[in-house]
Order: C-alpha cells, then structure tokens, then sequence
C-alpha cells in the first residue's frame, strides 16, 4: 500500500503557488507531497558569446538542493557543482527551451532558478513544473508591460517521475519508491508531445510493453499537471 492509500496511478497531492510571499523575482512555489521547491525567473539584457549578432536570446536555469532539504544535511555546492547537479540543470533549461520561442526575445537571456526546499523524490520534475508557471507568468507581465510583443511560450510543459516497484507500475515516486523501483523514468512535455523521455534499468532490464504503459500512465499525469499549472495561472489573472 502506497502512503496516503494512493493508487498506482495517482500523483502525490500538488500545490503550485505562484508569486510565492510577492517577492519581486516572481518566484513560484510548488509542491510534490512532501518535496518543496522554489523556482523564479529573471532575465539580463545579455546572451552568451556565441550568439551575440544572432538577433536570438537564450535561456539557461540552475538548480540547488539547500542543506536542511534532505536528511542527512545535504552538503552546500560551494566550490564544484555535483555531475548530478549540472545533469539536472541541463535538463531543466534544454526542456523549458523547447516550449519557448528564443528568437522572439531578442538578444536577452532568461535565468530560471529552482532551489529545493525539501527532497522527498522527484525534485526535477517539481523544479520544472514549477518553472514553466513562474517562466509563463514572467512573459505575461512582460508583455502587459509592453517589453515584450509577441508571446514566446509555444505550449504547456511539466514533468512527473514513474517506474516499476515489486512489479508495480506507479506513478510519481516519493524517494521510498524511487529507491525501490527496478525501472526509473522521468518524462517531460504535455501528455500528448515531449520534450524529454529518461528511463534506466535498475539491476535489471524493462520490455516495450512495461516502457509503453510507463509512458501511458506518465502521460496522464502529465495532462493532471497542466491542469494543476492552468489553474494556477488563472488566478493571476482575478
């Protein structure tokens, strides 16, 4: 029995909180049961050496797992960013960057910041759901703002965790499963287009048909997220 009687195919309850305290750099809460992250966006009026005269911008994010999120203390990322660490900020910026259109923003770049408050599974997959609403929201204020004409956002993106525990498919692994699970897969897009598929064996391998309803029940996921994100944006909107 999963914690909180939830069944296979059902996310951990999510909270999404844009505009997190109003502090100024649109920061978003969000919540995965008991993993919490914080994600914000900023933006400089700069791109990296090689596409400067390009006309296009760039968008680029960091992410952070603060000492108290994990028991034991995680170590601060001082002096040298973990592989784990730089592997997930790429999949967070080259995700985002599939939904937004970078020419469109001129010669600027986007930082998006995601720092994870409390780790319990799944901290990639909140960091860039909870991205993409701060991300959408930053656009919207731009453009009502008049700095910007033309929407970049092309589609909704979030992401969600799946695998295999004791024969099970489950959706959304808190760590417990996470560290359990003999198959381990983290996807990313809308339910119905993606941006990014990973899956691993875990000491053993998976067949077509476990990777196909993998995919299944992480693609409803996906479209229960939007949801949770469209909400969320509509009520900045009152």
């Amino acid at each position: 029995m999963r914690k909180r009687e939830r069944k296979s195919n059902e996310l951990r309850p999510v909270r999404i909180i844009p505009d997190f305290e109003e502090t100024p750099s649109h920061i978003t809460f969000v919540s995965f049961g008991n993993t919490k992250v914080l994600t914000s966006v900023t933006m400089e009026n700069s791109v990296p050496p090689h596409l400067k005269g390009t006309g296009t911008g760039w968008l680029t994010a960091e992410y952070s797992i603060l000492p108290y999120a994990t028991v034991p203390r995680n170590r601060r990322e001082r002096q040298k960013i973990s592989g784990r660490t730089r592997e997930i900020e790429r999949l967070i910026g080259r995700t985002l960057r599939a939904v937004v259109d970078l020419p469109a923003l001129g010669e600027k770049t986007v930082f998006v910041d995601c720092d994870v408050l409390q780790a319990d599974g799944g901290t990639r997959c909140a960091s860039i759901t909870g991205a993409f609403v701060s991300l959408y929201l930053f656009f919207k204020r731009l453009q009502r703002e008049r700095k910007i004409f033309a929407f970049p956002v092309k589609n909704y993106l979030a992401a969600v965790s799946c695998g295999i525990v004791e024969g099970e498919i489950l959706l959304d692994l808190d760590y417990d499963e996470d560290f359990m699970a003999t198959c381990d897969m983290n996807v990313v897009g809308n339910g119905e287009n993606f941006a990014e598929i990973q899956a691993s064996g875990e000491e053993k391998t998976f067949g077509m048909r476990e990777f196909q309803e993998l995919l299944k029940v992480s693609s409803n996921g996906l479209r229960d997220l939007i949801k949770f994100q469209k909400d969320a944006v509509e009520k900045m909107k009152d």
